[in-house]
């Protein structure tokens, strides 16, 4: 991976650690808010799209390309809703980092079997380690957690929220690496479809939905900003040649990210468990740069 797909995914990670912020702010809301969210992001990026179609022309429509745009709305509003659930039954504590965690290995499985990503040792390593870093921020070193039976649903809406990660993940990969549909246009358009899948569920919910959903809409309106410039970037990083492998995991940084930011604007207390995560996740991220890329 180059320095630039790397800064590309640094990027994206920080500001993937905002909005997941902002989203959790609102896990009451559940399917009005991803309603909701995917409605400001196809408003404020209309222009970008544009641009894009009239600047490097618009994608071809073939039968693999619709495929690929519809298959990556329904995984990514199964993901929304599942992650919002997850937060509403469940831990927090306990959903999100099984969801992150299992969301890069599952995805880099993706890549070395459906993309042909060569297997190198290395990059494994830098896997595995990312994944340690993400359980020893999440959960403070108290991995028994995911083991007694209150945390049991918490883990089962983890694991179900990073299959579903992994999904949409090595699908967009496909679609940006192979198909070469632009970034933009495959998060603008993947925006639209699933709000017209949505669409249905939230009218047949009718007014009450939208009262609960009314004090969050600004919270939506910043998530409908910043969710899709933290995923067009990665996606510019695999469209430029980076693996999947490694970015998939390298992405993941956006934990350590929330940390930082955490102990810097919210002055959190420094948690030496939190602090050696994040030195794992970053000898993890180097062992997936080091070596050859694919």
């Amino acid at each position: 991976m180059s320095w630039t797909a790397l800064l590309l995914v640094v990027c994206a990670a920080f500001i993937h650690a905002g909005w997941n912020l902002l989203s959790k702010r609102a896990a009451m809301a559940g399917a009005h808010f991803v309603f909701a969210y995917s409605f400001f992001a196809i408003l404020f990026y209309f222009p970008i799209t544009l641009w894009v179609v009239f600047t490097q022309g618009n994608m071809p429509w073939t039968s693999e390309t619709i495929t690929c745009l519809v298959l990556s709305a329904l995984l990514h509003m199964c993901y929304s809703l599942s992650l919002q659930k997850g937060y509403q039954v469940a831990d927090l504590s306990v959903v999100y980092p099984i969801a992150r965690g299992t969301g890069p290995m599952l995805s880099s499985i993706g890549a070395f079997i459906l993309l042909g990503e060569p297997v190198r040792p290395l990059g494994v390593l830098g896997i595995l380690l990312v994944v340690m870093g993400i359980l020893l921020i999440a959960t403070q070193g108290r991995l028994r957690r995911f083991f007694s039976p209150a945390a049991l649903t918490g883990v089962r809406w983890g694991m179900q929220t990073g299959i579903l990660i992994a999904a949409y993940t090595v699908v967009d990969a496909y679609g940006v690496k192979v198909l070469l549909i632009s970034p933009f246009l495959l998060d603008w358009f993947s925006n639209v479809l699933r709000l017209g899948m949505l669409a249905p569920f939230i009218a047949k919910r009718g007014r009450a939905g939208f009262v609960k959903f009314k004090p969050y809409w600004k919270l939506a309106a910043a998530v409908g900003l910043l969710s899709p410039m933290s995923y067009i970037l990665v996606l510019q990083a695999l469209s430029m040649g980076a693996p999947l492998s490694m970015v998939a995991p390298a992405r993941e940084m956006s934990m350590m990210a929330g940390t930082l930011l955490g102990m810097v604007v919210l002055r959190e207390k420094a948690n030496v468990w939190s602090l050696l995560g994040c030195a794992i996740m970053i000898s993890g991220v180097i062992a997936l740069t080091s070596g050859p890329a694919a």
